[in-house]
């Protein structure tokens, strides 16, 4: 290299630091507003793969109904072996889960083992039915094929963050409710947000397929939404500013509120809900109700014995408050009747 060119070189490299210190001072008067979505306009990064994004209004939101819904079955006192015959012979249990969500259903990157709220209620279940916390297999099930997962009978339960809703139980067997959540906003630190009324002209991030979608077109019928597969992909969004806020709830904001420091979550209750084990219908060849029972009896026994308060406290108290476990939930049903005595026995 000449030795001449050595000066050009320094000046280049001292103005460079410059421009990059500059970019690192904290300016004391007040932010500029975020942008609208980068790639909407034709700059920025790429949209998260199979994101789309919802003008503001063009869709008009759909009643979740979440009040009338029918309560679940009663464990009774039957044995797992009375219960679920087929799933002890085969002796395992196979349970549908996410592999993302973080502090509910989520891969360990050191471990590479499944972890969180949801996977541990899934061992749970296995304990009350073999002795064995352990005799689970694990699938992973997108969030729009957890119907069809449980139709197919290509897994026994699915155990993730489905809310329990009038609509779904035409497709769906649910068990008495496992966890209560209130739908919220994360934003960034440095956002000026802080509920849905400063929402309208911004754009709001949203897992397609979940109720939080007709959510966001309730309360921000003014923003457009961006809509991923999943709500890893909304952080992403976010963090490259192609949201200014995830509208979820409160339970999936803090899975995602632990993955990155810089966010909070924000604003008051929007909307609270249950979530439940989901279960396939009953049909002519298959009747669910043994497994309905069976599931239900093991939620009933995490809340007498404490289990629920620990794996509550292990995954979510740094984040969230909680009056405790939602209340069961179980329909009427008619009491068991009578054998009829026959003439020969009424005779004797």
């Amino acid at each position: 290299m000449s030795i001449r060119r050595l000066p050009l070189i320094a000046a280049g490299l001292a103005a460079a630091l410059a421009l990059s210190s500059c970019s690192l001072i904290p300016h004391s008067g007040p932010q500029a507003p975020r942008p609208e979505v980068g790639t909407a306009r034709g700059y920025g990064p790429p949209l998260p793969a199979g994101a789309t994004v919802e003008p503001a209004g063009s869709v008009s939101p759909r009643e979740i109904d979440t009040e009338d819904v029918e309560g679940s079955l009663r464990p009774g006192d039957a044995t797992p072996e009375e219960r679920v015959p087929e799933i002890v012979e085969r002796g395992r249990l196979v349970v549908g889960v996410d592999q993302s969500q973080n502090l509910l259903s989520y891969r360990d990157a050191v471990s590479g083992e499944l972890r969180g709220f949801e996977v541990d209620l899934a061992r749970e279940i296995a304990r009350d039915i073999f002795g064995d916390p352990e005799r689970v297999d694990f699938r992973f099930v997108d969030s729009a094929d957890r119907a069809n997962s449980l139709k197919n009978h290509d897994v026994d339960v699915v155990i993730r963050t489905m809310t329990v809703t009038a609509t779904r139980q035409e497709e769906v067997s649910f068990s008495t409710p496992y966890l209560t959540t209130d739908s919220r906003l994360l934003v960034m630190d440095n956002s000026a947000i802080e509920g849905v009324g400063q929402l309208p002209g911004r754009t709001v991030c949203v897992a397609d397929g979940s109720t939080a979608l007709e959510k966001a077109r309730l309360f921000a019928p003014e923003s457009q939404i961006l809509k991923t597969r999943n709500w890893a992909d909304c952080l992403v969004a976010l963090q490259q500013n192609q949201a200014h806020a995830i509208l979820s709830d409160d339970t999936i904001l803090s899975g995602i509120a632990a993955q990155d420091p810089y966010t909070r979550i924000v604003g008051m209750s929007l909307a609270r809900e249950d979530y439940a084990v989901g279960m396939p219908l009953p049909t002519e060849d298959h009747d669910p109700s043994g497994l309905i029972r069976q599931v239900n009896s093991t939620i009933e026994r995490i809340r007498e014995d404490g289990t629920w308060w620990r794996l509550y406290d292990r995954w979510f108290s740094s984040y969230l408050a909680t009056s405790g476990p939602p209340p069961l939930h179980y329909r009427e049903e008619p009491a068991p009747t009578e054998p009829e005595e026959s003439d020969e026995e009424v005779d004797q």
